[in-house]
């Protein structure tokens, strides 16, 4: 049954995104066409502020608990997330973690194409540059070439989400993923999938390439009282009481330097993921007896309950402040309007923002390099 709950904290986010789209990203869309390098360290920027909202409501509206264990993070670092596909929302919960050990404005997603048609939600991950693919990898290789390629050509550090499952986990893909442990004679799981590793080790290996990598995060996130699987879910009020995070650190130079290497490397750290989760959900449900980091937040928990009241402060009060100024003044409904059109149309005719700020770097770039040809002939 839907509950008030619910209703409530998808609203509050829809709003957000829709209204951060439209009034607070949409005037930076013009800088894209003349310096894609700014418009990426700004709006990467004000994205990160509604990042903080979903954590602010989990947390303090709706009581959820954080417990991080493991390595953590270097603040700053450029890295690949890998992490368990427990439920659809793993992705947002995620950020309850990198609130406190890392910087929002570095991360991106890799997530499915369909997502980018949405109002609000999809119009802003276009702006943040997220990776969106479609699951099939003869497509997706040559976006993921040119997305990683335009990180490293901008010097852009990013945290790059990856789930290397496909999926989550449901009855339906943990019966799948032990067809194919039959197949290939390797062992059934029940707390994980095995993973697919030709689009990690791609990954891995551009961002080698490109000098945009310090190190890889292993995150294992598990929830010990309530799995709020789907959307749904969330709908009905049922929000995790407990979110678990255990991190492990290894550096780049740490990593196997072919792709075979790197694909058994992957496959071992999902076996070590099986039995730590079996540990974590026939024992006592924690991942380490400590219950807490070996490397300490780089933000003080202090500073992160200042950072989660001002979002929940600001981002109700500019939702207000934008209903308000919309019933009231008829400038500002009309660029309401065409900046939906503009949202609407671009993803319809270009296929989304973030391919026309790829073809506006390519622009520049080209342009950069015929100056440097004839100065070289002068």
């Amino acid at each position: 049954m839907v509950s008030w709950k619910g209703i409530y904290f998808v609203f509050a986010l829809f709003m957000g995104s829709f209204f951060g789209s439209i009034f607070m990203l949409g005037p930076f869309l013009p800088l894209m066409l003349i310096s894609p390098g700014w418009y990426r360290w700004i709006t990467d920027r004000v994205v990160a502020t509604w990042l903080t909202l979903p954590v602010a409501l989990l947390e303090l509206v709706f009581g959820a608990k954080v417990v991080i264990t493991g390595d953590g993070f270097i603040p700053g670092e450029r890295s690949v997330i890998i992490m368990n596909h427990r439920t659809r929302l793993d992705w947002m919960f995620l950020w309850n973690c990198l609130l406190r050990y890392s910087y929002l404005r570095l991360e991106k997603i890799c997530l499915k194409s369909s997502l980018k048609a949405v109002p609000g939600f999809g119009w802003a991950m276009q702006v943040a540059a997220f990776i969106f693919i479609r699951r099939k990898w003869e497509e997706d290789k040559n976006h993921f070439e040119a997305m990683l390629d335009y990180f490293c050509d901008i010097n852009e550090p990013l945290q790059l989400l990856i789930f290397p499952e496909g999926t989550d986990l449901t009855e339906n893909t943990k019966a799948r993923s032990n067809e194919f442990a039959e197949k290939n004679e390797l062992k059934k799981y029940e707390y994980v999938l095995h993973p697919r590793t030709t689009g990690f080790t791609f990954i891995v290996d551009r961002l080698r390439e490109g000098n945009n990598l310090d190190a890889i995060h292993d995150i294992t996130v598990a929830y010990p009282h309530n799995i709020p699987q789907t959307e749904k879910h969330i709908l009905n009020g049922n929000f995790p009481k407990e979110i678990h995070f255990h991190v492990r650190r290894y550096p780049v130079s740490s990593l196997p330097a072919s792709k075979d290497e790197l694909q058994l490397w992957c496959q071992e750290r999902w076996e070590e993921k099986e039995e730590r989760l079996r540990a974590f959900y026939e024992g006592e449900k924690y991942f380490d007896a400590s219950r807490r980091s070996r490397i300490p937040p780089c933000k003080s928990e202090f500073r992160v309950h200042l950072i989660k009241f001002a979002s929940l402060f600001y981002w109700t009060s500019f939702t207000i402040a934008m209903l308000v100024v919309l019933y009231m003044n008829s400038c500002v409904r009309w660029y309401f309007l065409i900046m939906v059109v503009v949202f609407v149309a671009q993803e319809k005719f270009f296929g989304g923002l973030e391919l026309i700020e790829l073809a506006c770097h390519r622009y520049y770039t080209s342009k950069q390099r015929q100056a440097l040809s004839e100065k070289k002939k002068e």
